[in-house]
This record gives C-alpha cells, sequence and structure tokens, in this order.
C-alpha cells in the first residue's frame, strides 16, 4: 500500500510539468499565429494605402515638377535648385498667366455655381421629403417610383435636350418682345442669365439632375423622426411650415449636411454638362477650364493641370474634414427606416 502511495506521488509532479509544458506550447503556438496574422493584416493594409494614395503622391509630384511633362518626369522631381522650381507651375497658373488662363475667376465661377446649387438642392429635397415622409395625397407613391425612375437614366442621355431647351430660354429674351409688343418697356435680357451659356442656366440643370435621390435620400432620414414631434405641433397650434422649419429641420441636420455635401461636390467637380453648356472662358468652372492645359495635341502641361488640381482639391478636403461627424451620422441613421 505505501509502494503505490509512493508512485503516485512520484507520478504527480511528472504530470504536472507535463500540462505546463504543453500549456507553454499552446500559448508559444498562438502567440506566433496572432503575430503571423498581424504582419499579414498589416502587409495588406500597406498594400491598400500604397494603392490608394499613389494616384495622389503623382499628382503632388506632378505639380511640383517644373517640367510640367509626363513622358520625362521621374517621381521625385529632379533638376530642383531653389525653392522657386517647386512652386514654377503654382506661379505661373495663380499669378503669371492670369490674362490667358484666368484661374481665380474660374474658381470663383465654380464655387458661385457649386454654393448656389447646393443651398438650393438641400432646401428643395427637404421640403420634398418633408412633403413625402409626413402627408398622404393621391399619387404619392407612384411619384415616388416615378422620381426613382427617372434617376436611373444618366444625364448624358439628355444633353442634346439641355442643350436646345437651354438654347431656346437664351432666344426668350429677343421672342417675347416680337410676340408681345406691349411689354417692350420690359428688359428681357434678364432672361439670357438663366439660358445657354450662362451660370444660371448650369444651377438649374444641375438642380433638376440631383434632386430625385437626394429626396429619398432625405426620406428615410425624416421617416425616423417620431411623428409625435407634428402632433404635438399641431395641437400647440403651430402651421406646417412652423412645424418643419422650427421643430423638424434642426433634427435633420446630419442629412441636410450629407446631401450638401454631395450636391457641393457633385457640382463643383462637374465637367460634360459645363462643358456642352458653357462656351465663353469667363464663364467656364474650374474643371473646364483645366482641361484646357492638358486638351492640346502637343502642348499638354500636365504641371499646371497638377497644380490646379491640388489647389481645387483643398476648399472640398476642408468640408469633409469639419463636416465628417455629421456625415457618418447622416449616413447611418437615415439608413434605419426608408
Amino acid at each position: 500500500m505505501s509502494n503505490d502511495t509512493q508512485k503516485t506521488k512520484e507520478a504527480a509532479p511528472s504530470g504536472g510539468t507535463a500540462e505546463r509544458d504543453s500549456g507553454r506550447s499552446r500559448m508559444a503556438q498562438s502567440q506566433q499565429e496572432y503575430y503571423i496574422s498581424l504582419v499579414v493584416r498589416l502587409s495588406i493594409i500597406g498594400v491598400a494605402i500604397i494603392f490608394a494614395l499613389f494616384p495622389v503622391l503623382f499628382v503632388v509630384s506632378s505639380a511640383f515638377n517644373p517640367e510640367g511633362t509626363l513622358s520625362t518626369q521621374s517621381f521625385v522631381p529632379s533638376g530642383i535648385d531653389s525653392v522657386d522650381d517647386l512652386t514654377t507651375n503654382f506661379q505661373a497658373l495663380m499669378v503669371d498667366e492670369l490674362e490667358q488662363f484666368p484661374f481665380w475667376n474660374w474658381i470663383a465661377n465654380s464655387a458661385f455655381v457649386a454654393g448656389i446649387s447646393t443651398i438650393l438642392i438641400v432646401m428643395i429635397s427637404a421640403l420634398a421629403a418633408y412633403s413625402f415622409s409626413r402627408f398622404r395625397f393621391t399619387g404619392r407613391r407612384s411619384l415616388l417610383l416615378f422620381i426613382l425612375l427617372v434617376q436611373a437614366f444618366p444625364n448624358l442621355l439628355a444633353m442634346v435636350a439641355l442643350f436646345l431647351i437651354m438654347n431656346d430660354i437664351s432666344r426668350l429674351a429677343d421672342v417675347i418682345p416680337q410676340a408681345l409688343p406691349f411689354l417692350d418697356f420690359i428688359d428681357w435680357g434678364f432672361i439670357e442669365l438663366l439660358g445657354l451659356n450662362s451660370l444660371g442656366g448650369l444651377i438649374l440643370v444641375y438642380l433638376g439632375g440631383a434632386m430625385g435621390v437626394n429626396t429619398w435620400l432625405m426620406k428615410g432620414f425624416f421617416d425616423s423622426i417620431p411623428k409625435d414631434i407634428d402632433e404635438s405641433a399641431v395641437v400647440d397650434g403651430a402651421t406646417h411650415w412652423q412645424t418643419f422649419w422650427i421643430l423638424i429641420f434642426p433634427l435633420v441636420r446630419p442629412i441636410l449636411v450629407v446631401v450638401g455635401i454631395l450636391a457641393f461636390v457633385g457640382t463643383f467637380n462637374e465637367f460634360v454638362l459645363a462643358r456642352v453648356l458653357l462656351r465663353d472662358k469667363e464663364q467656364w468652372t474650374l474643371m473646364l477650364g483645366l482641361f484646357q492645359f492638358i486638351n492640346a495635341d502637343f502642348n499638354r502641361d500636365w504641371g499646371k493641370f497638377a497644380a490646379g488640381a491640388l489647389v481645387s482639391a483643398v476648399p472640398v478636403v476642408a468640408i469633409y474634414l469639419a463636416l465628417q461627424d455629421q456625415i457618418v451620422g447622416g449616413l447611418t441613421v437615415g439608413a434605419v427606416k426608408g
């Protein structure tokens, strides 16, 4: 009996040691797997970051390259003797060649078109979304589906029609005095501000192309606002406009910011419709003006094009950074109901 007890006592330490060794090996194996997984993930993230940042870095390199070409350009600008060589493209674009390329005028036109379009798109879309969300009227569902169906066709399909419509609007300034001579005391020249080759006409086209999707996006957010707020306002004697402007409008600020940023970026960077509707160099937007640097067959200046692209990206990036919290809130809450 004593021999069996002694054998059991002698076997116990060896079993405990084996368990501890097995635990250490499993721990070492898990740590090794963790480090391998970490290295793999960091490698994938690094490759993705390099893939995403390479075009941006290439544009920055082109902007600071005084040669202005792509065929002989290196990723790191060469032949730089002073700081002035690095800013050659910026100096020429923003100071020296303003008579030939009115850069600041292009920026002002883009800011004007994008700013006015954004304000009108946000306000009109908010009113339409509030109506579809709160009111019940005949044809409501059919009208919503029709708006969505219209947005399924790109604006490029309507370029010819838009050009003809804008051209006819411009002609109204001459046709109305001839058709209605008793109204010749009115100066109808203001109609040309909304026709072809005008920033007002371009704003009208942008308004028509951005209303559908934004209305649907806002409606989903308005549906997430409790209707008890509207009912309480009606009990207190508030009108529909007071309910919308005083109570509901401040609550939907995140989605207003989202729609505003999307509208601003979309109109600020739009090129195709501006190319079709704007003719005079003084009326060009920034994207249309920068295109002239790479449009020539034998004299393409990629340096000035890249410099203008960097300058034009500053306000957009600043807006994103300033309102990024509102963007996240608007996109997530707006998707709850709809």
